[in-house]
């Protein structure tokens, strides 16, 4: 086993003081009594009650969080379908080409994909607003759903699911009460993605955006075009929060169900047969 060498310590705090080190300071600075962001002034959340009292944050805030949880719902259904077929639908005519359409959002630029779903939305007539931002962030998410849960149907035991076939049960009542509840882990890291994804896309929602629907990026970047305020500090403060409580629950949550099917497993050895 190769020992953690100082070089190897030096590399790996660097690197984590590049990332973190200025999200500390956006936290710290979050808490400036001044407006001006770069001169301290004393310890103040005087601008976190103004960014509550921002009525056009909070509008964009909660269009967002309805955005992010509509498209992907959406995406989750469709990307676990797409999946589905891929993994378990065997050779079909045009299966190539139908893998090609899922996986090619992931390499796309997002300035493309968002610019040709404008044209498609001006060419049926669609006004833009909440509806088109939810098809929009459906249309990009759906495939790195079907990524996440494609590789778990990969390595999935398929005697179980024929054991539930030969008692007696259908396709459907086998996939409802076998596949997906062993898959389940996939598909909420899947919603999880691309409920992330769509929180923080700002390229695409410009372009299927309207005026009565700002997302929360767009609201931050047309604000930071004109000056870092202190309320932004103070969002991004609390958006780190949220993601960090987050993190921290689902990686409870996982290891807590990885123990419970260590201990599921044990039992399973030691029952007599």
């Amino acid at each position: 086993m190769r020992r953690f060498s100082w070089f190897n310590a030096t590399a790996l705090t660097m690197g984590f003081a590049f990332l973190y080190i200025p999200m500390v300071i956006l936290v710290i600075y979050s808490f400036n009594s001044s407006r001006l962001v770069t001169v301290w002034a004393g310890f103040s959340t005087h601008w976190y009650g103004e960014l509550f009292r921002d009525q056009a944050f909070l509008d964009a805030a909660w269009v967002t969080l309805r955005v992010a949880f509509v498209s992907s719902t959406f995406a989750t259904v469709l990307g676990t379908m797409a999946a589905y077929v891929m993994v378990r639908g065997g050779k079909f005519m045009g299966r190539t080409l139908f893998s090609g359409m899922i996986y090619a959002p992931l390499v796309m630029p997002e300035v493309i994909t968002g610019l040709s779903l404008l044209l498609l939305f001006i060419s049926i007539g669609l006004d833009r607003g909440i509806v088109t931002i939810i098809l929009a962030h459906t249309t990009f998410s759906m495939c790195y759903v079907s990524v996440v849960v494609s590789s778990r149907l990969v390595s999935f035991d398929r005697s179980v699911e024929e054991a539930a076939l030969d008692l007696g049960c259908t396709p459907f009542d086998a996939f409802k009460s076998v596949t997906l509840p062993l898959i389940a882990p996939a598909v909420i890291a899947g919603w999880l993605l691309a409920f992330t994804l769509s929180l923080d896309d700002l390229v695409i929602a410009s372009f299927t955006a309207g005026p009565s629907a700002t997302t929360l990026p767009i609201k931050i970047f047309s604000s930071v075009r004109l000056g870092v305020s202190p309320e932004i500090n103070a969002l991004s403060t609390i958006l780190l929060l949220l993601v960090t409580i987050g993190v921290v629950t689902a990686s409870l949550v996982s290891k807590r169900r990885i123990i419970q099917q260590k201990r599921d497993e044990q039992l399973a050895e030691q029952a007599p047969q």
